[in-house]
């Protein structure tokens, strides 16, 4: 059994907050701050350019995507880290779609991540007018498969309300249709049990400053299987997936399997802070993690619907059918966020009213979502939220 004691030990959490937003930004493991210090100081510092070979950063991406992979049930070699989860998105999507030359829809649903939407507009339109972006709602995207569709790509878990697909089931049903599948793994990778081999999956992508807690700007994977890995072709053709990096030819040549993925330099100090954050899930069972998370989020959806009937449950009532996270429709909803966080209690707000809350088992703690359950509904039922600074707009919400 996964001790979550030791685990959240191992995480920088100020005093007093109860920290329920891992799902938009993981807290700092307490070895970050070290090894960006060994890379900054001992590293580049005392080497200088000789640490791409002293130091061996240039095997950070695939070494990274070795740790990744055993969190999303991937073979060894099949994921590697660099750029960001845009690019990434880019590159998978452009890629299947070459694997796919007869067919010109991508079919998506409208939980997909925005900018995953956004990402295949602009390809799309660049590729030309007869290729489309279907988006549909998310329990309609089985029903959409015709021969028209050379790529699915989705989102496992829903950014707003947790709700998940069917990893398996979708991609068996999209192989049967003839398409592509492209998963994104953003609020999947460490917060529920994937099995990308099992389920057959094409491609998938994802970040790592969620529930891999690699910091803001960390860096994003990307996974091909490894049987189309020497067969795509990636649309950025960096000079870090050439075949050769320091030949310097003119002309492009793939590198082997998922490495012609890579695309520029990767960052170093930013990959020196993920490298110890992944550390943390050494002795990690994810089937751990998911019983936890589910104990975590259901026992806080039974305290506020005892609390006020003035919050919603915008997520799946069936804790199997979401990610570690829940969400709640209030009215006010920035407002009442805003008023969480004066709490010391931290999720965050998506428009037009959802309350989100992530649930991370390696640092979150029954008392602690008794404690947020328990103030958040004292804020709802007594309108503490509405006050003039708590209904001002930031930037980030």
């Amino acid at each position: 059994m996964t001790d979550f004691s030791n685990t959240r030990q191992q995480f920088h959490l100020p005093e007093g907050l109860v920290y329920l937003d891992g799902n938009s930004l993981g807290p700092m493991p307490k070895t970050a701050l070290a090894a960006a210090k060994r890379v900054i100081a001992d590293e580049w510092g005392e080497m200088l350019i000789g640490g791409w070979n002293k130091a061996d950063w240039m095997s950070l991406p695939m070494r990274l995507g070795e740790k990744i992979g055993r969190l999303i049930g991937a073979p060894a070699g099949s994921v590697t880290t660099g750029d960001t989860l845009s690019i990434k998105v880019y590159q998978a999507l452009a890629s299947a779609l070459e694997l796919n030359p007869g067919r010109k829809t991508v079919l998506s649903d409208n939980g997909n991540f925005p900018t995953d939407l956004y990402m295949a507009e602009g390809l799309l339109k660049s590729l030309g007018e007869d290729y489309r972006l279907k988006v549909v709602d998310p329990e309609a995207v089985a029903d959409h498969f015709d021969d028209s569709v050379a790529v699915v790509m989705l989102t496992e878990v829903d950014y707003r309300t947790g709700r998940m697909h069917d990893m398996a089931a979708i991609t068996r049903k999209a192989h049967d249709a003839g398409a592509v599948m492209i998963w994104d793994l953003a609020h999947s990778a460490g917060a529920v049990p994937v099995d990308l081999t099992a389920a057959n999956a094409d491609f998938a992508v994802g970040c790592t400053y969620k529930y891999l807690n690699g910091g803001p700007g960390a860096p994003a994977f990307i996974y091909v299987r490894p049987d189309l890995a020497d067969r795509v072709r990636p649309a950025l053709s960096g000079w870090l997936g050439h075949e050769a990096p320091f030949a310097f030819d003119l002309d492009y040549r793939p590198g082997a399997g998922v490495e012609r993925m890579r695309v520029g330099t990767p960052p170093i100090i930013q990959m020196s802070i993920l490298e110890a954050a992944l550390e943390v899930w050494d002795g990690v069972d994810m089937a751990d993690i998911r019983a936890r998370s589910i104990e975590l989020s259901q026992r806080f959806i039974e305290l506020v619907e005892a609390g006020t009937d003035k919050a919603v449950l915008a997520s799946p009532r069936d804790p199997q059918a979401r990610g570690s996270q829940v969400s709640f429709r209030f009215s006010e909803g920035y407002a009442a966020m805003q008023a969480l966080i004066a709490s010391n209690v931290v999720g965050d707000f998506r428009a037009p009213d959802i309350m989100r809350f992530g649930f991370c088992p390696l640092y979150n703690s029954v008392e602690e979502v008794e404690q947020a359950a328990g103030i958040l509904c004292e804020i709802v039922e007594t309108g503490a939220w509405d006050r003039p600074e708590f209904r001002k707009r930031q930037a980030v919400t």
